[in-house]
């Protein structure tokens, strides 16, 4: 998703026909942690959509501020919001908890619908 969007990003901000998008390696291990919403979903399930939703954004936001800010004491830290509006310590983005709510909710059919088929 973040190549896709950065690409987006170039094409749109420099008129980049190639579509390049970037990431780093860094980011790996973290977005792996997604994978933790399996027994997440478990205690979540007779929840609704909406209580799931913003659940599953909260905790991406605390795993994207904690790991920034881990990153950042080694220098690190792959990311900067700082010159964005809504941005908390320039780690977080509080424009991005639509995406990271819909995020959540996808991160959540791909991790644990595929669990029931086991």
């Amino acid at each position: 998703m973040e190549l896709f969007t950065t690409s987006l990003r170039h094409f749109h901000c420099d008129h980049d026909k190639r579509f390049v998008g970037n990431t780093s390696l860094l980011m790996f291990p973290i977005y792996g942690m997604a994978a933790a919403m399996a027994p997440i979903h478990k205690i979540l399930c007779k929840q609704n959509v909406l209580v799931r939703g913003f659940i599953y954004m909260m905790l991406i936001f605390a795993t994207e501020y904690t790991t920034g800010w881990l990153l950042r004491k080694f220098d690190m830290c792959p990311w900067d919001y700082s010159d964005a509006d809504l941005n908390v310590d320039g780690l977080i983005r509080l424009d991005y908890g639509p995406w990271w709510f819909l995020a959540g909710l996808l991160f959540e059919h791909c991790v644990c619908d595929n669990k029931k088929q086991e």
